[in-house]
């Protein structure tokens, strides 16, 4: 069992389960056209956000990390007719590509992305003092978890969600002494939302055409 059987089983699920349309796929292909690197969710990763945010009757998402808007696109599915989703993109190309991903979706007005690095984002959206989010996806630089989960916990109502992505890292993040900063800050995200105790949470590992990985969900109960 490895990666060609992970691959042909996602398939097969996919094929079966998610319902991929043709906004999507094209996403997927606008951004590959584009040079963008290959690394959004897959497409049942995709409609597991969609479920999650669905489940929770989800009206305002904050994502951390837009890429080309693959993911993006579920979560906004997921909303009511006046959901909103605040997308973060430090990337002025990647903001261009979801954009016109997300256009082609007809999900103007539904999806927001602010360009920026998150870092300064994240305390504007504090500042604005909106509604509380319902749930929080994010998938940006690893190093920058820590802070991430810091201002998802002030923006996400108690009930509400926060989604990490990649955070098993092929298995190395249970190498305590590893060198890699990705693994690292991955490392710490962990070990806060386990300190932490307005969050109770879990981490999913994935295989799968995205190859080894997983998913930390963590709950805000206070």
């Amino acid at each position: 069992m490895g990666q060609a059987q992970w691959t042909e089983v996602d398939a097969f699920l996919s094929s079966l389960l998610v319902g991929e349309d043709d906004a999507l796929t094209e996403a997927t292909a606008a951004g590959r056209r584009a040079g963008l690197p290959p690394i959004s969710v897959s497409p049942a990763q995709g409609k597991l956000l969609y479920l999650l945010a669905k489940t929770l009757g989800a009206k305002r998402v904050l994502e951390i990390g837009t890429l080309g808007g693959y993911s993006a696109i579920w979560m906004a599915r997921a909303l009511p007719k006046d959901g909103h989703l605040v997308s973060l993109e430090y990337s002025p190309r990647h903001a261009e590509v979801a954009s016109g991903n997300i256009a082609r979706a007809g999900l103007v007005g539904v999806v927001e992305i602010r360009v920026g690095a998150a870092a300064d984002n994240l305390p504007k959206l504090a500042a604005e003092g909106g509604e509380p989010f319902d749930m929080v996806f994010i998938d940006a630089d690893k190093g920058g978890y820590p802070d991430y989960l810091d201002w998802s916990l002030q923006l996400t109502r108690p009930g509400g969600l926060i989604v990490a992505d990649n955070v098993v890292r092929g298995g190395a993040v249970a190498d305590g002494l590893s060198r890699d900063a990705n693994v690292q800050g991955v490392r710490s995200y962990l070990e806060k939302v386990a300190a932490d105790p307005r969050l109770e949470g879990t981490v999913m590992q994935t295989v799968g055409v995205k190859g080894y990985d997983g998913l930390s969900i963590a709950r805000v109960v206070a």
